[in-house]
């Protein structure tokens, strides 16, 4: 199994180090893995003036897998948008057909109260969140900033074809048939065409999946819906926009942006796996980061690409393990735990292991 390393900027080394512990680990074990780094992002910038260097793409290309820790920092802002890191992972994105982005958000009943809403609302949550990926407003043309009547305009294009949409609605009824038999399709039909589109196409891809419950609900519904009672829902389908909002707002219900993996897939499984989480250049070089997400991401690369339940379980189980015997990095640390470094906590993964 050839793994990409891409672990770009920030806190990205870091998270990442930590991570491939866990696969040096199974390595070491007998797991036949092999693992390749390149730069990414403004690490990318930095080594040959492109955000995703032409080597770095043919090695993502040639991978079973790619694992990506984080991309971005202040020192880029100024960059012409077409060499910012941001569009390095775009390109990536797209380049890879990477269309379907999982996003779980679970609560460990032991982080209820390092949410941000009280323990009887989050307790016991377990949603995932299907997002597609390389269409909507982020790609869409045309794009840009121009001069009209003597100002300037930006505008972007909220664009999606039917088959796009259709391919995403498999995934998420796929999924759904998985966990809880129940999908909500999230749009703003009332208002955008691009969503009355999207709301057609999941009602007829519905009739391919009778054992699964869909529902629909506007974007901004969802957003309050998710703070007001998250466990009403068990996983929902959106587009690009409105999942990079919604899964971001559905992080903080699980106690942490950085307890949670991401899985972005081609239509044969191939996958790119990352934590949802940015950059964070204000702790990068701090070892305070936390990994847990990055290495959760690793037990997705199990269980979607290498189809390895058993290894996924078991990376999985360690994280539960080292949350349970109350070690914590900053971010989802409480009174009476044990704050640890993000070596720390890799390392406690790893012998968890």
């Amino acid at each position: 199994m050839k793994i990409a390393v891409l672990p770009g900027d920030g806190i990205g080394p870091e998270i990442v180090a930590q991570a491939v512990k866990v696969l040096e680990k199974l390595k070491a074990e007998g797991a036949s893995i092999e693992m390749e780094t390149a730069p990414i992002g403004g690490a990318g910038y930095d080594a040959s003036g492109d955000p995703l260097p032409e080597a770095t793409l043919r090695l993502a290309r040639e991978a079973d897998a790619v694992l990506l820790g984080a991309v971005g920092g202040p020192q880029y802002d100024t960059l012409d948008r077409p060499l910012r890191p941001e569009r390095g992972l775009l390109r990536i994105r797209k380049e890879l057909n990477l269309f379907a982005n999982l996003r779980p958000a679970l609560l460990y009943p032991e982080l209820a109260g390092a949410s941000s809403l009280k323990p009887e609302v989050v307790s016991g949550l377990d949603i995932m969140i299907v997002r597609e990926l390389t269409g909507d407003v982020y790609f869409g043309q045309p794009r840009g900033i121009e001069v009209r009547n003597g100002e300037r305009v930006g505008f972007n294009t909220m664009l999606y074809s039917e088959s796009e949409v259709r391919r995403v609605a498999h995934v998420a009824f796929g999924i759904a048939m998985k966990r809880g038999r129940k999908l909500c399709s999230v749009e703003k039909a009332n208002v955008l065409e691009c969503s009355e589109l999207w709301k057609e196409v999941m009602i007829e891809v519905a009739k391919d999946y009778p054992e699964v419950e869909l529902s629909h609900m506007y974007v901004d519904n969802a957003a309050m819906q998710l703070i007001r009672a998250p466990k009403q829902f068990d996983t929902l389908v959106t587009g690009n926009i409105f999942g990079d909002i919604l899964s971001d707002a559905a992080s903080m219900l699980s106690g942490s942006i950085g307890m949670l993996p991401s899985a972005s897939l081609d239509e044969h499984n191939k996958g790119m796996y990352e934590p949802i989480h940015g950059s964070a250049p204000d702790i990068a070089g701090k070892n305070l980061a936390n990994p847990l997400a990055t290495i959760l991401s690793v037990a997705m690369m199990y269980r979607y690409t290498f189809a390895d339940l058993a290894t996924a379980d078991r990376i999985e189980g360690a994280v539960k393990k080292v949350i349970a015997q109350g070690l914590r990095t900053g971010d989802i640390w409480t009174e009476g735990t044990q704050k640890v470094s993000c070596s720390e906590m890799g390392d406690a993964v790893v012998k968890s292991l």
